[in-house]
């Protein structure tokens, strides 16, 4: 179940990170301002997602919302810190440009770092009745 929490996880700030890197990157913007645009990107996808599934099982826009944060906040901000100080550590990996290999190798290499991470987090989270376990309460 933490396994497929932490995918669940992942695949929201995946989404958010890659566009957030991709957008910076292709605009030329500088580590910080796409590092932030990709943190803020994860959060909103991490959420949507969640959000998405909860609001499907029929649950009021307000509910569903307090449930979406209660869920992931705390494994997307774990994701996210590892991810990004993942690449912020790499050598020339902020400097990657959308062409480049290391550009895409870091950030697969990252987010594989951060699902392993995360998943310990969100197992102990489940465990005691919070993060998806919240989550399963709604849509099973």
């Amino acid at each position: 179940m933490a396994a497929q929490a932490t995918l669940h996880c992942l695949t929201g700030c995946a989404i958010g990170e890659v566009l957030g890197m991709v957008i910076g990157t292709a605009l030329g913007w500088g580590n910080t301002p796409t590092m932030i645009l990709a943190i803020v990107l994860a959060f909103f996808f991490g959420y949507s997602l969640t959000l998405r599934s909860v609001l499907k099982a029929g649950v009021d826009f307000r509910t569903a919302f307090r449930v979406a944060l209660a869920a992931d906040t705390l494994s997307i901000a774990v994701m996210e810190l590892i991810d990004n100080g993942v690449i912020a550590l790499w050598p020339n990996a902020m400097d990657a440009h959308l062409s480049d290999g290391l550009f895409w190798g870091a950030l697969a290499v990252s987010l594989a770092i951060a699902f392993l991470v995360t998943t310990p987090v969100n197992k102990w989270m489940i465990g005691r009745g919070k993060g998806h376990a919240v989550v399963h309460r709604y849509h099973h």
